[in-house]
C-alpha cells in the first residue's frame, strides 16, 4: 500500500488531499519518500517577499525558487491576489504541489490597528486581547496569510530596550497569561478553519534581556533568575500549542540562540514537549560568525544540528548543507526531521487539503476593517489607558477655553497607528490635531506647538 502511494505521487503533480490517506502520518511518509534532498532542504529555506509587485525582479526571483521546489515560503508580500499566484505556481508548477506557508509581522492589528502590545497589557484583560487577536487572524487571512510572527513574549525590565513596545512589560504571570490569550485568538480551535493563522512566538530566548538595552546584545544570567523571570512566557505559548517558535538574535551565556542545542533541543523540545517547527529570525545564521561562535561556513550546520528548522533570508540552508553532509557536520535524517515539522505546519493549516484557503477575494468586503472591527477596537483602547493622577479633574478636557497641544508627532497621521502597522491604511486616519478640531468644534481655541 506504501508503495502504490509513492507511485501514485510520482505519477500526478499537484496537491494531494489529505483525506485520501488513512492517517496523517502516512500522508507525510508518501510525500517525503518522492522528495529530493534538495527539495527537502527547499522546504526549510524562507526568503522574504519584499512585498513584491509582478514583473519585478525579486518576484522572477521568488518564481524561480518556487518552481524548483527551493522555498518552504515567504514573507512581506501584500494583498491575496500577489500570495493567490504564488501558491497557484508552487501547487501547479512546483515540484509535488506543496504549498506555501505565507509570513507577515500582524502583532497588533492587520488593517485595523489595535493599541501597541504594551499598551494592551495595561488592560490587564486577556479576554480582550484574545478578541484583538481573533480580529488580526480574521482580516490576515482574508489577504492571504496563514503565519503571523506574534506574539512577542520577552520580558523587558530595562526601558532603555526599543523593542519593550511590542511586549508585555516586565511580568512574567501577565506575559504567560497574554501568551495563551494571543495564540488562542490567532489560531481559533486547531487552525482547520479559513479565518485562523499559525502564530510564531517570539524571540527565544531572553532577547528582552539584552544586557544595557542593547538590541542584539549578549545576555549572561543565571538558570534560576532565567526561569524565574523570563521563561515562563514561553514554555506558556508551547503550553497554549503554538504552531512556530522564531530564535533569537543574542547570546545566551555564550551560545547564541539561533544555534544553540541546550535551549532549541534541550528546554524547547525535550524538557516542554514543543512539537512545531523553529524558525530564525531575519537573516539570524550570519550573525553567527559575527558574535564569534562559528565561522560562516559551518554557520548553517551548527545550526541545524542544534534544532533550527527553517532559515529566514540568509539561503545558508539552501546553499551550504547538503556540503555539510559530505563533510559530516550533519546527517540527512536532521534534515529529513526538519522538513517533517514545516510539512506537518502546512498540514495542520489545512493547505494540503486546499491550498487556496486564504486567497479569497470575496472575504476582503466581508471582513477586512469592518465597522465592528473599529469599534471592538476603540473599545479595547478606551481599556488600555493609564492615567497616574487626574489633578483637579483636568480631564476630560472642557469643550471651552484655550487648549495647546505640544509635540511634533500632533499632526502626523502616519504614526497614530504605532510600531508594527505596515499593513493598516494610513489615509483611514487622522492625526490628533485634526481629531481634536473635530471634537472641540468653534467652541474653544486650539494651537499646536512642535
Amino acid at each position: 500500500m506504501r508503495l502504490l502511494r509513492v507511485i501514485i505521487l510520482i505519477l500526478f503533480v499537484g496537491a494531494v488531499p489529505v483525506s485520501c490517506y488513512s492517517k496523517e502520518e502516512d500522508f507525510i511518509d508518501s510525500l517525503m519518500a518522492t522528495m529530493t534532498l534538495q527539495e527537502k532542504i527547499g522546504q526549510l529555506n524562507l526568503p522574504v517577499g519584499g512585498d513584491v509587485v509582478s514583473g519585478t525582479a525579486q518576484a522572477s526571483l521568488l518564481d524561480s525558487l518556487i518552481i524548483q521546489g527551493k522555498i518552504g515560503g515567504f514573507f512581506n508580500v501584500k494583498g491575496c491576489d500577489a500570495i493567490s499566484r504564488f501558491q497557484h505556481l508552487a501547487v501547479e508548477k512546483g515540484p509535488h504541489g506543496i504549498p506555501l506557508l505565507v509570513g507577515a509581522d500582524v502583532v497588533h492589528g492587520y488593517e485595523t490597528v489595535f493599541p501597541i502590545p504594551l499598551a494592551l497589557s495595561c488592560s490587564w484583560d486577556s479576554v480582550a486581547i484574545a478578541e484583538m487577536a481573533r480580529i488580526s487572524a480574521i482580516e490576515a487571512t482574508a489577504d492571504g496569510v496563514n503565519w503571523n510572527y506574534s506574539p512577542m513574549v520577552d520580558i523587558c525590565r530595562d526601558p532603555r530596550w526599543g523593542r519593550i513596545a511590542e511586549g508585555s512589560g516586565e511580568d512574567p504571570y501577565l506575559g504567560s497569561v497574554f501568551a495563551k490569550a494571543y495564540i488562542h485568538g490567532y489560531q481559533g480551535n486547531g487552525m482547520r478553519s479559513d479565518s485562523s493563522l499559525m502564530a510564531c512566538v517570539k524571540h527565544y530566548a531572553l532577547y528582552g534581556a539584552a544586557e544595557g538595552g542593547r538590541d542584539y546584545n549578549g545576555v549572561d544570567m543565571s538558570r534560576e533568575r532565567m526561569f524565574n523571570y523570563y521563561m515562563a512566557p514561553y514554555k506558556a505559548a508551547v503550553d497554549a500549542g503554538v504552531g512556530s517558535v522564531m530564535t533569537s538574535f543574542n547570546l545566551v551565556n555564550g551560545q547564541h540562540a539561533t544555534a544553540s542545542d541546550w535551549l532549541i533541543n534541550g528546554v524547547l523540545r525535550d524538557d516542554w514537549g514543543f512539537n512545531g517547527f523553529v524558525v530564525t529570525d531575519y537573516g539570524s545564521i550570519d550573525e553567527l560568525p559575527i558574535m564569534g561562535v562559528t565561522d560562516i561556513e559551518n554557520a548553517a550546520a551548527a545550526t541545524l544540528r542544534a534544532g533550527t528548522d527553517m532559515d529566514m533570508v540568509t539561503g545558508r540552508y539552501l546553499n551550504d548543507l547538503e556540503e555539510a553532509i559530505k563533510r559530516g557536520l550533519i546527517n540527512e535524517k536532521m534534515i529529513d526531521d526538519a522538513c517533517r515539522r514545516i510539512l506537518v505546519a502546512k498540514q495542520k493549516l489545512g493547505l494540503f487539503d486546499n491550498p487556496y484557503k486564504y486567497c479569497k477575494p470575496e472575504r476582503l468586503a466581508e471582513d477586512m476593517y469592518t465597522p465592528r472591527h473599529r469599534q471592538v477596537a476603540r473599545d479595547i483602547a478606551a481599556k488600555t489607558f493609564v492615567l497616574l493622577k487626574n489633578d483637579n479633574h483636568l480631564l476630560p478636557l472642557q469643550r471651552k477655553g484655550r487648549i495647546a497641544l505640544i509635540g511634533p508627532l500632533a499632526n502626523a497621521a502616519n504614526n497614530m497607528s504605532g510600531t508594527w502597522s505596515g499593513y493598516c491604511k494610513y489615509e483611514n486616519h487622522k492625526s490628533l490635531l485634526e481629531a481634536f478640531r473635530e471634537a472641540l468644534g468653534n467652541n474653544s481655541s486650539l494651537k499646536k506647538y512642535s
